[in-house]
């Protein structure tokens, strides 16, 4: 009884370590709004769920302590590297955020922003809780978490980390990211650069104008206004290549 008992306990941890670390920081979960005993019981909640499940993934119990504790740092290595690379998806709307802000003026409002852990223009920060809405209200979270479950079939427990392919797919996850906020925040870098060049031509014609006076009510009203007729592609947009990067964990 003591030998099932401790098998058990064994899997358990195991299963409760990648899931648990993935859980902590995946977007939505990781907000200072989230209470640390809520993360923490749902990490419990789905690894109670999920062991019957991966029994088959799960190696036999090591007789030394030392290979134990070995495998408890890969299984927490792999469930932060899923939780960093759904950070690094989440990024590319922080960034068309920050394009939007800056283009409609409000670089300077700057609010505290949960899902990122710092200080924000705030209108990336409405973005973000915006998307962490929709992904909660689309099922969204249920696909980050069967990419952790997924990963079991990747990654065999207590086999050598691939930190080659870790950084490789690292990297090139943030880059893609990079270039999706890009794309999502085009109009506004379109619109900075027909509003500025705008205000030049009617700086040079009028020059008696005092247009640092009538360029900031206008940029405000006009960079509101391509807000709010951009803001749900911004959000289907980042909502399809968020889902893609998550299927893409799975291959």
């Amino acid at each position: 009884m003591t030998e099932l008992l401790n098998l058990e306990l064994y899997r358990y941890v195991l299963v409760f370590l990648r899931i648990g670390s993935a859980v902590m920081i995946m977007p939505g979960f990781m907000t200072n709004y989230v209470n640390m005993r809520y993360r923490l019981s749902v990490a419990l909640a789905l690894t109670f769920v999920l062991v019957p499940f991966l029994n088959d993934y799960l190696p036999a119990q090591p007789k030394h302590f030392l290979d134990f504790v070995q495998i408890c740092l890969f299984e927490i290595t792999i469930g932060i590297f899923f939780g960093v690379l759904m950070q690094i998806l989440f990024s590319a709307l922080n960034l068309a955020g920050n394009f939007a802000g800056q283009a409609i003026g409000f670089s300077n409002a700057q609010i505290f922003d949960p899902t990122s852990m710092n200080q924000s223009v705030v209108i990336e920060t409405f973005l973000s809780l915006l998307a962490i809405v929709v992904i909660f209200i689309t099922d969204l979270h249920h696909l980050m978490l069967e990419a952790v479950v997924d990963s079991y079939r990747i990654f065999n427990v207590g086999a050598p980390l691939p930190v080659g392919d870790f950084s490789n797919f690292l990297s090139d996850t943030m880059n893609k990211s990079f270039i999706m906020g890009f794309k999502i925040g085009s109009p506004f870098i379109a619109f900075t650069i027909v509003f500025y060049v705008g205000m030049g031509l009617v700086s040079r014609l009028m020059p008696q104008l005092n247009i640092f006076f009538l360029s900031l009510p206008l940029q405000i009203y006009l960079g509101l206004g391509v807000f709010l007729i951009t803001m749900p592609m911004m959000i289907l947009w980042f909502m399809k290549y968020y889902e893609e990067g998550l299927e893409q964990f799975s291959r």
